[in-house]
């Protein structure tokens, strides 16, 4: 039987010109900014102007263009070899707020016709904002359409096995030859709103299972760390600490940092200028005595494994796959109307 794996990722603009419309598909979501259309039509356009030009600049420092797709591409590349190994697997890409879009993607799918479709967020730690956005515009799209397949759904993989040792590997890498050891280790995750956490996304409790994992995977190391996040916009309350804040606690402490992205499985704007640029800067100026950035997992040979072994699994919670249990107190996990 033919089975179709479809990879969500976020996406990103392909050239200068398409980042504000990138920026409106983004904070058009009801997902991201959840307030009826009517007020969030007009101001998703508000905020993509106004923010353009920033984010432009952030582009023109890695080639006027997100690298993201591509990325995504040689991800799904190394998952289907993979597969293939194992059956008839087919793998697709699609983005969220740039392209290829699911409408367009969904057309190929019906093509290849699978018999069972898997969906495969590439985003760890489930978010009702992520994940949840993805896996819901895939799922309208075939309710509208009327397309019925068989679909086994990645909810979140934070403490899948093979994810866990890729960021061991990767971490033990590049803190192999530092003859300083005098350095925290910052586990950098994507920021959320407080209030979003509060009306029960699992997001913040997964990230800190994902650190607790590979901290049990470097147990020999005797590693000082830290969780914090990046990337507040806007007014709200974020969760904390903030990447910065920390970075500059512990830079003034002229102790070395080592940052590890540990929500971003590919790289993109938020590794390669936030954290290889902008944070590196902040580190510099405050003092830190080095700075070190642990890669994103890519092609990581474990990393493709462990996605490998996610497609194969059988369904733990309805037509869901999780490495986790969520708490009933995390009430947006989808796995958890399953489990009742």
């Amino acid at each position: 039987m033919k089975k179709a794996v479809i990879l969500f990722n976020l996406g990103g603009p392909d050239k200068l010109e398409n980042v504000e419309p990138f920026l409106f598909n983004l904070f058009n979501d009801p997902a991201i900014i959840s307030i009826p259309t009517i007020f969030r039509l007009p101001l998703a356009k508000l905020i993509s102007k106004r923010r353009a030009p920033i984010a432009k600049n952030i582009y023109k420092e890695i080639g006027n263009k997100s690298p993201i797709l591509e990325l995504t591409q040689g991800q799904a590349k190394s998952l289907e070899d993979s597969l293939l190994k194992k059956g008839d697997y087919k793998c697709f890409v699609i983005m969220r707020c740039w392209h290829p879009r699911a409408e367009n993607v969904i057309k190929e799918v019906k093509e290849y016709n699978p018999g069972e479709i898997i969906l495969l967020p590439l985003y760890p730690q489930y978010s009702a904002s992520t994940s949840g956005s993805s896996i819901k515009e895939w799922n309208d799209l075939c309710k509208k359409q009327n397309y019925k397949v068989k679909t086994k759904i990645v909810c979140c993989y934070p403490t899948e096995n093979n994810f866990l040792e890729s960021h061991a590997k990767l971490i033990k890498k590049t803190i192999k030859n530092l003859e300083n050891k005098n350095f925290k280790i910052l586990f950098s995750a994507h920021g959320l709103p407080e209030n979003k956490i509060k009306k029960g996304d699992p997001y913040q409790w997964q990230v800190e299972q994902t650190v607790e994992g590979i901290m049990a995977k470097l147990n020999n190391e005797n590693l000082d760390y830290i969780i914090s996040y990046q990337s507040r916009v806007g007014p709200l309350k974020w969760i904390g600490p903030s990447t910065d804040d920390v970075i500059i606690k512990y830079s003034k402490e002229k102790k070395g940092i080592v940052i590890v992205p540990v929500a971003f499985v590919s790289e993109h704007s938020e590794t390669l200028v936030e954290l290889d640029i902008e944070y590196k800067k902040l580190a510099e100026k405050n003092g830190c005595s080095f700075y070190k950035r642990v890669p994103a997992l890519g092609i990581e040979e474990d990393f493709i494994k462990g996605l490998t072994e996610l497609v194969l699994q059988k369904e733990t919670r309805g037509n869901f796959v999780s490495s986790v249990m969520c708490s009933d107190k995390h009430k947006k996990c989808p796995c958890l109307a399953v489990r009742r």
